[in-house]
C-alpha cells in the first residue's frame, strides 16, 4: 500500500536555481519574444484584402454538400441544423433552438 500524500505539507523546490542562471534565462526569453521583422511595407500591403476591393477576377473553390435527410433549414435564420436542434414547428415552420 502506498504512503498517503499530505497536501498541506510545505513544498520543496523541485530544482535549485542560482540567480545567475535565472537572469540568463530571463534575458534569453525576452529576446525570443520580440523577434526582429524586416518587412517592406508595400510588400506587406499586397497580401491584405481591403473592404470593397474588386474580387471579380477571383475564383472560389468550395465544395457544396446537399442538405442531408437528418438536417433541416431554420425558417428564421436560414441556417442548416441537425434534427436534434429542432425546437418547434409553429404553423409547419421548422425553427432551431437558437431562434426559438
Amino acid at each position: 500500500m502506498s504512503k498517503p500524500i499530505d497536501y498541506d505539507a510545505p513544498r520543496r523546490p523541485a530544482v535549485e536555481v542560482d540567480d545567475d542562471g535565472l537572469e540568463e534565462l530571463k534575458a534569453r526569453s525576452t529576446a525570443e519574444r520580440s523577434p526582429r521583422v524586416d518587412l517592406d511595407e508595400a510588400e506587406a500591403a499586397e497580401t491584405f484584402e481591403l473592404p470593397g476591393a474588386d474580387l471579380s477576377g477571383e475564383e472560389l473553390t468550395v465544395t457544396v454538400v446537399p442538405m442531408q435527410p437528418d438536417e433541416f433549414r431554420c425558417t428564421r435564420c436560414f441556417l442548416i441544423h441537425h434534427r436534434s436542434q429542432l425546437a418547434a414547428q409553429p404553423d409547419g415552420q421548422e425553427v432551431c433552438r437558437e431562434c426559438s
